[in-house]
C-alpha cells in the first residue's frame, strides 16, 4: 500500500518514459539531507553578515529548491560542466560541494576553492570538478556554456553543459546570442530558467510580453523546451532527466523553464516588503518545496517522524562543524594581489630578443599573418579560428587575412560565425574551458570599431585567472583590424587600444611590420591566457611595412625593438605611425644632423619601461607618438612613466603627438585633419628640440 501510494505521488508527467517510476528509501533520505542541510545553510548564511563575519552578499534560494536539487543530481562531475549562477547554493550542494567549501566562499576565506576569497561571495564553484566560477554578469555563462559544449561536441565527450540561471537574465542579448548559436550548431547544452517572478524588485511582466520567458525562444529550430514544476522534487527530476536523455540522445539544446518562487528578498540588500505584498508574502511562505517535501515523505509512511528529525539534527550538527573549522581558516593575504593577473607566456627559444637573423625572403605584413596562422594549425591541431565573414570560399575575412585556411584546415576548425561580436568571444572562452591544450583564434570584429558590443566578454575573459585564483584562463587571441588612413571614417577607422589598456590580465600587441606580426602572432597563439592582437589595416600590403621573415620567427611580449638607433631625441610609437617616425627622423637628420632614436614598442602590454627609460637616459628629450586620440591616448601613460621614472635625465617637456579628440571623419580631407602625418611629427620634433 505504501509503495503505490507513493508511486502515484512520483509519477505526474504524461510522458512517462522519463519519469521516476520508483525511488528507494536511500535516495529519498539522501534527498531530504541534501535539501535540509542547503535550507539551513541559506537560512544561516545571513548571521555571518549580522556578526561582521563577511557573507555580505547572498541571495536565498529558497523556493528553488526542487530545480535545484535536481541539477545537481544530473549532474556527472567527470562529464558535465556546470555553469551556475549566484542563487545555486542548493545545486552546488546536490553536486557535492560540502557545507565547509560553502562557508568558505561566503566569508571568502584563502582556501575558497571558488577564488581564494578574490570574487563574491555566493557565487559558488569548484572547476576541479567542471563547476565553473561565473561573473556576476547574470547570464552570461550561457556563452561559455554554449562555448564548452562545442568543444565537447567536436571532441565526442558523453556529456552535457548545463547553464543556470534567472529568468529576468533571459532578456540579455547575449542569452539569445548563446540559444541561437546552440540551436543553430545543435550543441549539448541545457539551459535552465529559475523562474521565480522578479528580477530583483522588478516583475516578470515588466522583462517580456509572453507569461514564460522560455516561450520567447519556442520559433528556434533544433530546441527542446521543457517545462516543470521547479518547486517539486520529483517533477525537477523527471525534467532534468529527460532533458539530459534528450541532450545526449539527439544532440541538441534542452530548456528546461522551471516555474519557482521566491520566499525571501532577492539578495540582503534588498526588502522585499517595499515591492511585495503581505498576502503575496504569506502565499510563498505556504508553498514552501521543503515543508511540502517532508509532508510528502510522512504522508507516504516511508519514513516516520523521529528519522526525519534525526536527519535534521545530523545537518545541524555537519553545519555546526563546518562553520567551525571555516571560521578557522587563513584570510587571503594583501600581498597575493598580483598572483594570477595573467599566466606566464609562452617563452621563445629560437630568438629570444625578438630580433630576426635577416634570413627569409621579403613578406607583405598580410602574408606573415596568413603563413604564420597556417603554421601554427599545422604545429597543434586543436588549434580553431572563427569570425565573422572570413571563411567563404576562396574569401578570408574583409581583407583577406585568413583566405586558404578552411581549405586546408577545415569547417570544423575554422568557420564563419554569427554578426554577434558578444558570441564569437564568449564562445572561445567557453571552448578553451574544455582543454588546456586548445588554442583559439578569432577575428573580434571584422573592423576594432564594431568590437564593442563584445567588451562585457572581453572584460570577463581578462578577470578569469584572477577571479578563479589561478585556476583557469582563457587560451585565446583576438584578432582587431584596427586605425585608419584608409578613408573609412566612423566605425572603420578608430583605434581602440587605450580603452583595452585599462583591464589588467589582457596582453596587447601592436606590430608595425611584417617580422614583428608574424612572431607576436605566434607567441600569442602558444601562450597561456588572452591576447588582443591589433593589426594597422594600413599596413596590410604596404610596401614600407614588408619585411623578411625568418621560419618560425617569434618574438617575445614586452620587449620594444629600436628601429633607429640615435642619441639626440627618443621617438616611442608603435603601429602606423612608426613609419611616419621613421621618415621623419630621416628627415630631420637629413636636414639639421640630429640623430633621433625610433622605439617601436610592439608590445603595449606589457610595455617595455626598460628600453625607453634606458633611451630617455641617454638622449634626454622624449616624443610620444600614436595614431589613437592624444587625450587619454596610451601615450599619457608612456609619458607619466618617464616623468616619473627619468625626471632628471629630462631636458625638455615629453612631448605627445596623436588624433585630436575627435571621431575619425570619413572624407580624405576631414582624416588628414584628425590623424597624425609625418609633418605633424615632423614639427613637434622641431619643437622639443628648441625647448
Amino acid at each position: 500500500m505504501t509503495n503505490n501510494r507513493y508511486k502515484q505521488l512520483a509519477i505526474r508527467r504524461e510522458d512517462k518514459e522519463f519519469t521516476i517510476k520508483s525511488t528507494d528509501k536511500e535516495t529519498l533520505r539522501k534527498w531530504f539531507y541534501l535539501l535540509t542541510l542547503g535550507r539551513k545553510l541559506d537560512e544561516k548564511a545571513p548571521n555571518y553578515l549580522k556578526q561582521a563575519l563577511g557573507w555580505s552578499y547572498h541571495a536565498p534560494y529558497a523556493g528553488h529548491d526542487g530545480i535545484q536539487l535536481a541539477i545537481g543530481q544530473i549532474f556527472d562531475r567527470k562529464t558535465d560542466h556546470l555553469f551556475p549562477y549566484y542563487r545555486d547554493m542548493l545545486t552546488v550542494i546536490s553536486s557535492g560541494l560540502t557545507p565547509e567549501e560553502i562557508i568558505l566562499n561566503g566569508i571568502s576565506k584563502a582556501t575558497d576553492i571558488a577564488s581564494g576569497g578574490r570574487h563574491m561571495s555566493n557565487h559558488f564553484a569548484k572547476p576541479a570538478w567542471n563547476i565553473h566560477n561565473v561573473s556576476s554578469s547574470t547570464g552570461n555563462h550561457t556563452l561559455h556554456a554554449v562555448g564548452v559544449a562545442r568543444a565537447m561536441k567536436y571532441y565526442g565527450s558523453k556529456g552535457v553543459a548545463i547553464s543556470s540561471q534567472g529568468e529576468s537574465s533571459a532578456s540579455e542579448g547575449y542569452v539569445y546570442e548563446a540559444i541561437n548559436g546552440a540551436s543553430r550548431e545543435e550543441l549539448p547544452v541545457i539551459f535552465v530558467f529559475q523562474d521565480n517572478g522578479y528580477g530583483i524588485s522588478v516583475p516578470k511582466s515588466d522583462q517580456t510580453a509572453n507569461p514564460r520567458v522560455s516561450d520567447n525562444f519556442l520559433a528556434f529550430k533544433n530546441l527542446s523546451v521543457i517545462y516543470c514544476n521547479g518547486k517539486d522534487v520529483f517533477n525537477s527530476m523527471n525534467a532534468m532527466l529527460k532533458a539530459k536523455h534528450t541532450v545526449l540522445e539527439k544532440g541538441r539544446p534542452v530548456i528546461v523553464h522551471a516555474n519557482c518562487i521566491r520566499i525571501g528578498s532577492h539578495s540582503n540588500s534588498d526588502r522585499q516588503e517595499l515591492y511585495r505584498s503581505q498576502e503575496e508574502l504569506q502565499e510563498v511562505r505556504m508553498l514552501d518545496p521543503l515543508a511540502k517535501f517532508r509532508k510528502i515523505l510522512l504522508y507516504s509512511e516511508i519514513f516516520k517522524e523521529d528519522e526525519l528529525a534525526a536527519i535534521e539534527l545530523e545537518t545541524a550538527e555537519v553545519i555546526s562543524a563546518a562553520h567551525k573549522k571555516a571560521l578557522a581558516a587563513p584570510d587571503p593575504d594583501p600581498a597575493s594581489i598580483f598572483n594570477f593577473v595573467i599566466p606566464e607566456p609562452y617563452k621563445p627559444v629560437k630568438y629570444s630578443d625578438g630580433i630576426p637573423d635577416g634570413t627569409g625572403p621579403k613578406k607583405k605584413y598580410i602574408e606573415a599573418l596568413n603563413e604564420t596562422l597556417k603554421a601554427e594549425f599545422r604545429h597543434n591541431p586543436d588549434t580553431f579560428m572563427w569570425g565573422q565573414d572570413m571563411a567563404s570560399g576562396d574569401k578570408g575575412g574583409i581583407f583577406n587575412v585568413s583566405k586558404g585556411m578552411q581549405k586546408e584546415f577545415g569547417v570544423k576548425r575554422v568557420f564563419n560565425a554569427p554578426i554577434a561580436e558578444d558570441y564569437i568571444v564568449g564562445t572561445a572562452n567557453g571552448m578553451s574551458r574544455f582543454s588546456k591544450k586548445i588554442r583559439i583564434v578569432i577575428e573580434g570584429a571584422e573592423f576594432a570599431d564594431y568590437f564593442w558590443p563584445a567588451m562585457e566578454q572581453v572584460v570577463e575573459m581578462s578577470h578569469d585567472y584572477w577571479r578563479s585564483n589561478g585556476q583557469f584562463a582563457s587560451n585565446v587571441v583576438i584578432r582587431l583590424a584596427c586605425g585608419g588612413y584608409i578613408g573609412g571614417g566612423l566605425y572603420h577607422s578608430q583605434n581602440i587600444e587605450s580603452a583595452l589598456s585599462t583591464l589588467p590580465g589582457l596582453r596587447i600587441v601592436y606590430p608595425s611590420f611584417a617580422d614583428d606580426a608574424a612572431g607576436l602572432l605566434r607567441t600569442s597563439i602558444r601562450s597561456e591566457g588572452p591576447t588582443l592582437f591589433l593589426e594597422p589595416k594600413a599596413l596590410y600590403n604596404a610596401p614600407s611595412a614588408a619585411a623578411a621573415v625568418p621560419d618560425d620567427f617569434e618574438v617575445p611580449f614586452g620587449k620594444a625593438r629600436i628601429r633607429r638607433p640615435g642619441n639626440d631625441l627618443t621617438i616611442v610609437t608603435y603601429g602606423n605611425t612608426t613609419h611616419m617616425c621613421l621618415h621623419a627622423a630621416e628627415k630631420i637628420a637629413g636636414e639639421k644632423n640630429i640623430q633621433a632614436e625610433v622605439i617601436d614598442i610592439r608590445s603595449i602590454v606589457p610595455l617595455d619601461s626598460e628600453t625607453i627609460l634606458k633611451s630617455v637616459e641617454k638622449t634626454n628629450r622624449v616624443l610620444v607618438v600614436h595614431e589613437d586620440k592624444q587625450f587619454s591616448g596610451f601615450g599619457a601613460e608612456i609619458a607619466a612613466m618617464i616623468q616619473e621614472k627619468a625626471f632628471r635625465y629630462l631636458d625638455a617637456p615629453v612631448i605627445r603627438v596623436g588624433a585630436t579628440f575627435t571621431p575619425v571623419g570619413f572624407n580624405r580631407i576631414l582624416e588628414k585633419a584628425i590623424l597624425p602625418d609625418e609633418d605633424k611629427i615632423y614639427n613637434a620634433i622641431k619643437a622639443i628640440l628648441l625647448f
